[in-house]
C-alpha cells in the first residue's frame, strides 16, 4: 500500500479521496528538522507553505514518487531538482483563487474606511475615544471609481479583478506577458443574462504603480530575493494610495514600506504574507497603518474543500502511473 503524508494538513474530502484509492494517509505532522529522517518511509508528501522540500530532504526519500503542493506557488519546494529525479510536483492553481482575492477585496475595504484602526482602538479606550475616533475617520474612502492596479496576473489576478470591476472599480495589470486580457465576470452569471466580458488592460510596472489607489500584488518571491516593491517602487506610487500583499513574504520590502506610512506617502497597507513569517517584526505588528492576518489568503472552508479534492486527485494519478 502506497503512503502519503500530508504534513500540513489534508481537508477530509480529499483524505477519503486517497483512502478510498488504497492510499494510506498520514496526518501525524513531521518536524521540518525531521523529515530527512522520517521522508523515506513515504511515496508521497503533502504540504503548505509551512514544510519546505528542498533538495537535501528529497535526497533522503528514495522512495518519494509525487510532492504536492496545497496551494498555488511551489517556492518551498525545489521543483526542478524533483522532477530532475523524476519525481511528480502537483500544486491546485484554481482551487484558492477566489478565497485570496475575496481577502484582497475585504482589506482594501477594511483599510480604506479605517476599520484596522477601529478595531484596534474602540475595545481598549471606548468612549472616551469615540468622537475623536469618528472624527478621524471620517475621511474614508469608496472603492467604486477608483483604480485597482494588479500586478502579477495569473488566476488570483483574474479572479480579484472580476470582484473589483463588479464593484465599480478601473482595474490596470502589469505582468510578465504583457498582454490585455478578456476576462469574463461571473460574478453576474446569476442574473441570467448573457455572459459579460470586459477586457482589463495591461501596462507597464511604472504606469501602474504612478496610477494606482489600490494596488495589489499577486507574484512568487524566491527566499533572498530582492523584492519587488522597494523604496524606488513606492517613491512613483500615488500620494495617499494603498498596497495589500496577499502574495508572499519578501515581496514588498517592509522597512521601506514603514517608511512610506509614516511620511504619508501611502494612506494605509494590508499584509497577509510577511518576510519572517511565522514571527513578524514588532514594527510590522504594531503599526497603526497596517491591517494584518496570519497567512490566511486561501484559508477557506470552500477552498480547503476544493483544494482537499483537487490535490488528492493529482497525487492518485501520480501514484498509478
Amino acid at each position: 500500500m502506497a503512503r502519503v503524508l500530508a504534513n500540513d494538513g489534508i481537508d477530509d474530502s480529499g483524505r477519503q479521496i486517497l483512502t478510498e484509492a488504497g492510499i494510506e494517509v498520514v496526518t501525524n505532522k513531521i518536524a521540518q528538522e525531521n523529515l530527512n529522517s522520517e521522508l523515506k518511509n513515504f511515496d508521497g508528501v503533502l504540504v503548505r507553505s509551512a514544510t519546505q522540500i528542498p533538495k537535501d530532504i528529497i535526497d533522503s526519500a528514495p522512495s518519494l514518487k509525487v510532492i504536492g503542493r496545497a496551494g498555488v506557488g511551489m517556492d518551498n519546494i525545489d521543483v526542478i531538482y524533483a522532477r530532475e529525479k523524476g519525481i511528480r510536483v502537483v500544486n491546485t492553481p484554481e482551487a484558492s483563487s477566489d478565497s485570496v482575492a475575496e481577502l484582497v477585496m475585504a482589506n482594501m475595504f477594511t483599510i480604506a474606511r479605517g476599520l484596522h484602526i477601529a478595531n484596534r482602538k474602540m475595545p481598549k479606550e471606548g468612549s472616551a475615544i469615540f468622537k475623536d475616533l469618528k472624527k478621524d475617520l471620517s475621511k474614508g474612502a469608496e472603492l467604486h471609481g477608483k483604480t485597482l492596479g494588479i500586478i502579477g496576473f495569473g488566476r488570483i489576478g483574474k479572479a480579484l479583478a472580476r470582484m473589483a470591476i463588479a464593484q465599480g472599480m478601473k482595474v490596470i495589470t502589469y505582468s510578465i506577458e504583457g498582454q490585455d486580457v478578456m476576462i469574463h465576470l461571473k460574478q453576474l452569471d446569476h442574473l441570467g443574462i448573457d455572459p459579460v466580458k470586459v477586457k482589463v488592460n495591461a501596462y507597464s510596472k511604472d504606469t501602474v504603480l504612478e496610477n494606482s489607489d489600490f494596488l495589489s500584488l499577486h507574484v512568487s518571491h524566491a527566499t533572498g530575493s530582492p523584492a519587488l516593491i522597494g523604496k524606488e517602487e513606492l517613491s512613483k506610487m500615488k500620494d495617499g494610495s494603498y498596497i495589500i500583499n496577499a502574495s508572499r513574504g519578501g515581496v514588498v520590502d517592509e522597512n521601506e514600506l514603514i517608511k512610506a506610512l509614516d511620511s504619508g506617502k501611502i494612506a494605509a497597507a494590508a499584509l497577509d504574507v510577511f518576510e519572517n513569517e511565522p514571527t513578524p517584526s514588532k514594527k510590522i505588528l504594531n503599526h497603526p497603518k497596517i491591517s494584518l492576518s496570519p497567512h490566511i489568503g486561501a484559508s477557506t472552508k470552500e477552498a480547503q474543500k476544493r483544494i482537499g479534492i483537487e490535490i488528492a486527485n493529482k497525487v492518485v494519478q501520480a501514484l498509478n502511473k
